[in-house]
């Protein structure tokens, strides 16, 4: 069967196409799309491949699908369009705005040490019922109760699916509605960008089936003699069991929930559009998305070297991934954004004024990623 494929591909950029098209046919890709903006203009945006595993909807121009941890630079820039606005300090404990948070020595927690992921909060350790990450409050009142995994600020790791609750409820605090609401009226509208972060039950028709490998039993808890950080990480993960996603993901309801670091949905011209104002230093089109100086400061490393959650090398800014000899983003040093389950993947290079964003319904490996690998260099190759 001929996998469909369309959309617009400047000449100059025709390996990427190349590419693109050799991801759908031999390195696994089921359905997928590309977007790349170069000096704020389009020069790649393609779609291709199928929507559902029994490959009978062929992927669309307005297909959308789960880019996973995508959602956490999307949440990230809500944060700190309250920072430009004088609104939040990152160098303000959360308790500041979140009394609540302040329980288990949690007082001292910096806005800065939770969006770096070094505020020790990645699990929670009180069991909680399958579909509770559902239910935001329900994940924000257990994160208050929380005592922190490390003494924050002295390491850092993934906070895999927490940090979204926690940046979330501060953006809640301070702007007075959720993270969803923020993003659609702030970011996504004016850059007429198409991610959602709760998705309305209006679009759901045009979400992609992301094809989850099965899970017949989700792990259960670690055996009594277990060490405290392997509680720490399977927890991180498995607790509640569906919160990365597992047997909920093509579901309504966790397509209209809102979990910002998880279940962001959008096209990879949405994604790329969002990048596209960061490399051009917070203002597109007429539009001012975020300042300058903070998207620097954002962009600066705050934490490095072996992860307490991913036991291998991480590289974070404020909220974003930074680009590393592991898993670059690009040649250039200043490059950032955020990759998702699977290889999706956002990002800019203010260097080059280049802004990517790749998305897929198929789990390709979720370090190393042979596709969006292949799709980044090509960039880079046609520039």
């Amino acid at each position: 069967m001929e996998l469909p494929s369309d959309g617009y591909c400047d000449a100059r950029f025709a390996v990427v196409r190349d590419e693109f098209v050799t991801n759908l046919e031999e390195r696994g890709d089921v359905g997928a799309a590309v977007a790349v903006s170069v000096g704020g203009r389009v020069v790649v945006d393609l779609w291709g491949g199928w929507a559902d595993a029994a490959q009978t909807r062929a992927w669309q121009r307005d297909s959308l699908v789960n880019f996973f941890s995508v959602s956490k630079g999307l949440t990230t820039l809500c944060v700190l369009q309250l920072v430009d606005r004088g609104l939040l300090d990152l160098d303000a404990p959360v308790a500041r705005v979140w009394p609540e948070l302040a329980q288990q020595g949690k007082d001292g927690i910096t806005l800065r040490e939770v969006l770096s992921h070094r505020a020790g909060l990645p699990a929670i350790r009180e069991i909680l019922p399958d579909g509770a990450m559902l239910a935001f409050g329900r994940m924000t009142r257990a994160l208050e109760s929380e005592t922190p995994w490390w003494p924050p600020g002295s390491a850092h790791g993934y906070h895999v699916n927490t940090f979204g609750y926690l940046a979330g409820e501060v953006v809640r605090r301070v702007a007075g509605k959720t993270i969803g609401a923020w993003l659609r009226e702030n970011v996504a509208g004016p850059l007429g960008a198409d991610v959602h972060i709760g998705l309305p039950q209006s679009e759901h028709e045009r979400v992609a089936e992301f094809l989850w490998p099965p899970i017949a039993v989700p792990p259960g808890p670690p055996p009594p003699e277990a060490s405290d950080d392997e509680r720490m990480r399977w927890a991180t993960y498995w607790n509640p069991p569906g919160l990365s996603g597992g047997l909920w993901v093509n579901t309504a309801a966790w397509r209209s929930a809102e979990i910002p670091s998880t279940n962001g949905h959008g096209t990879a011209r949405g994604v790329a559009r969002v990048y596209a104002a960061l490399a051009k230093r917070g203002t597109i089109d007429g539009v001012h998305v975020v300042g300058e100086s903070v998207i620097a400061d954002a962009a600066r490393e705050h934490s490095s070297g072996v992860d307490r959650i991913l036991q291998r090398p991480s590289r974070f800014g404020v909220g974003f991934q930074l680009t590393q000899p592991e898993r670059p983003l690009g040649p250039n040093a200043g490059a950032f954004g955020h990759f998702g389950t699977g290889g999706s993947v956002g990002f800019c290079d203010p260097e080059a004024d280049v802004a990517f964003g790749y998305v897929m319904n198929d789990l390709g490996p979720r370090w190393q990623n042979p596709r969006n690998r292949a799709l980044i260099d090509s960039v880079y190759a046609s520039l």
